[in-house]
């Protein structure tokens, strides 16, 4: 077992420069497929999460149109069932707004 041993040694001893040439270039090519395999797999992921993106702030922008419509229809419907109540929430309002907006000096 010992021999068995000894015997690879004495081979890898053996290796020219030509062949450590050939295995840098070839370690070189390897390394070159994987930066392009990184940057594919990084290109792919940013396209996935920006389509991702896209999809939420649609499904948010339609979520929020159908809110504000529903706020405007009931906002409507009050003003039309008690409009004295909404003029005077309306006034209350303005007035608050009027004693905020003026500069105490």
């Amino acid at each position: 077992m010992a021999k068995a041993g000894t015997s690879s040694l004495s081979d890898k001893k053996d290796v020219t420069v030509e062949d450590l040439s050939v295995q840098i270039e070839i370690l070189k090519d390897d390394l070159a497929s994987l930066t392009n395999s990184i940057s594919e797999y990084g290109s792919a992921k940013t396209h996935q999460a920006t389509d991702a993106a896209r999809a939420k702030a649609t499904e948010l922008r339609t979520a929020g149109r159908d809110r504000a419509a529903a706020s405007y229809e009931q906002a409507e419907d009050f003003v039309r069932t008690q409009p004295a109540t909404a003029l005077g929430i309306a006034a209350g309002l303005g007035f608050l707004m009027g004693i905020f907006s003026t500069s105490r000096r």
